[in-house]
């Protein structure tokens, strides 16, 4: 089943007060979501403070993912990065947690078996990808299980179609889509101009460049 997430964090609002950002999962929050994700990596670790000040007193109530992305691609490093993101949520146990981003040419399985010992450990529940091709999947199963794979996905962005999603298909991987409304633009919601300020990530998101987006607006702005 596709299940509303609130994906939170300063690197998708750099200048935002941290009140209006508490205040946004609570919108959240009150209108039913209950699956939460973040990451170390954003806002250097903030995302994951300001979640766990939210999620005081409704911990139980709420599926909670985060994400890792160490430079030093070892064990000891990935078990490092829990025991972070576990002080910064106030948790004693997250879900989910992913690998998030994979490192072409470099070995990812000491990260997974960081993963697993971290499992082990009651610190964590499911193990999961994020942005991994099939032989990065692969690379990685050998040493663990992935649970789910979270990838970009949305009418806009489908190559995963091709290879990741049937292999996840087919050897029993949950898939989690970020960006399904690719950024806001299949809402409808952006002109001509998409009118995107200084500093916004979306100016890094390639349909928004300024070569692209005249090509982009006219199919999504009926």
């Amino acid at each position: 089943p596709l299940l509303p997430i609130a994906q939170g964090g300063s690197w998708y609002a750099k200048g935002v007060a941290d009140a209006d950002l508490l205040s946004a999962m609570n919108a959240a929050y009150l209108a039913g979501i209950r699956h939460f994700d973040t990451a170390a990596g954003y806002g250097n670790g903030r995302s994951e403070t300001l979640l766990g000040q939210f999620l005081e007193g409704k911990r139980e109530q709420v599926f909670l993912a985060s994400k890792s992305h160490v430079d030093d691609l070892t064990e000891a490093a990935v078990l490092a990065e829990v025991d972070g993101s576990l002080k910064r949520l106030r948790a004693d146990f997250i879900d989910l947690y992913y690998i998030h981003w994979p490192r072409a040419g470099r070995d990812m399985r000491p990260v997974m078996e960081g993963l697993e010992t971290a499992r082990a450990q009651g610190k964590i529940g499911a193990i999961g990808v994020s942005n991994f091709n099939v032989a990065q999947m692969e690379q990685v199963s050998e040493v663990g299980r992935i649970a789910v794979h979270q990838m970009g996905y949305n009418l806009l962005w489908r190559y995963a179609e091709v290879e990741a999603l049937p292999y996840c298909r087919d050897h029993d991987i949950a898939v989690v889509a970020y960006s399904p409304l690719g950024h806001g633009i299949l809402t409808g919601k952006f002109g001509r101009d998409p009118g995107l300020g200084a500093g916004d990530q979306r100016h890094s998101i390639l349909p928004f460049r300024a070569d692209i987006w005249p090509h982009v607006y006219p199919a999504w702005s009926r």
